[in-house]
């Protein structure tokens, strides 16, 4: 202990290491061993010693915490969530706790478990931007829409000129069934920050769903600007060229858009359209038998498909689509939010 204090946790641990060797029931011994293991970043080593303390005395103060704590700064977020969920029962008020649990929900995509934690988070630190960000998505991804909305405000009380807070509120309200106003935030997250991440994509996505293609091409097209590799842009700008009748620009984008790391359905889909048009029936084959393959209930690749089989005198195989066709619903949210990811959660301050 007199080492941990002039800050020497080195030695400090290798002293608890000792007295764990002489007297291995010792938990105290255990405890403080991770405890000085981590303040060096030696976080597998101290959940080792975190978890032999906890076998030799579940009830050492703080203990489950730290344990908490050390597996989440290796990631390890679902390990996190059972000794951080027993933290923070054992002391509601413990706002680290409920914190770390808030985030390691978030991070393992059980959005509406975070909600409440992250609640109180803000509550106790209502200056906190990021947390009522991750708040905010949190409510998104659960369709708390009302909550996004008041995190929203808050958010732009203190930054009036965040555009991820626009974006946040244009996706709440998109899911809102509110397409005019979506739209609006988006336009206004826009002009604040050109280059933010997938603020032309969403955009042109909101026009394009509304069937206002002509504003939606250059949406798309600034969004490729932004990150030439943007696969679900480049999909949909192919797709909207298509409606537009451009089809030697919509084949060149799609091209590009099967080619790109997260390749979407849809991208596969249309160039199947178009090489079909082209008179290429064997590539388009291929074409919608990959939308199908990454989309299943995808109802209109087994329709197109079956139309080119038909055509092909493929007599058999035309009919087996169609059955499927027609057995399908379409299942697809096609809402905002479920095409924009949401970020990865930072380490909470």
């Amino acid at each position: 202990m007199a080492l941990e204090q002039q800050g020497r946790y080195a030695e400090a641990a290798e002293s608890w290491r000792a007295v764990a060797e002489k007297n291995p029931r010792d938990a105290t011994a255990f405890a403080g061993l991770g405890l000085d293991l981590a303040r060096q970043g030696d976080y597998p080593g101290a959940v080792e010693a975190y978890r032999k303390a906890l076998k030799l005395d579940a009830h050492i103060r703080g203990l489950e915490l730290d344990l908490g704590l050390a597996l989440f700064k290796q990631g390890k977020l679902e390990e996190a969530i059972g000794p951080l969920k027993l933290a923070a029962a054992a002391a509601p008020g413990n706002a680290q706790a409920g914190i770390l649990l808030g985030m390691s929900y978030y991070g393992t995509a059980r959005y509406a478990a975070a909600v409440p934690y992250l609640r109180a988070a803000v509550k106790s630190a209502p200056e906190n931007v990021e947390i009522r960000g991750v708040l905010a998505q949190s409510c998104l991804q659960a369709k708390q829409y009302n909550c996004v909305l008041e995190q929203y405000k808050q958010i732009l009380a203190v930054n009036p000129e965040s555009a991820q807070a626009h974006m946040l509120a244009g996706e709440a309200l998109d899911g809102m069934n509110r397409p005019v106003d979506a739209i609006a935030e988006f336009q206004t997250a826009e002009k604040a920050a050109p280059t933010e991440p997938n603020v032309h994509f969403g955009l042109g996505y909101l026009l394009w769903r509304e069937h206002r293609y002509q504003e939606a091409e250059p949406e798309f097209k600034l969004e490729i600007e932004n990150e030439p590799t943007h696969a679900q842009a480049l999909a949909y700008l192919g797709d909207t060229e298509i409606k537009l009748e451009h089809q030697a620009e919509a084949e060149a984008d799609l091209e590009r858009a099967v080619h790109q790391a997260g390749a979407v359905p849809l991208a596969w889909l249309d160039l199947g359209i178009v090489v079909a048009g082209e008179g290429k029936n064997d590539e388009a084959v291929v074409d919608f038998q990959r939308a199908i393959a990454m989309d299943p209930n995808g109802v209109d690749a087994h329709w197109r498909l079956a139309r080119l089989d038909q055509a092909m005198g493929k007599t058999d195989a035309a009919r087996a689509e169609f059955a499927k066709a027609r057995a399908l619903h379409e299942k697809e949210d096609k809402s905002l939010v479920q095409r924009l990811t949401p970020p990865t959660p930072a380490q909470p301050r």
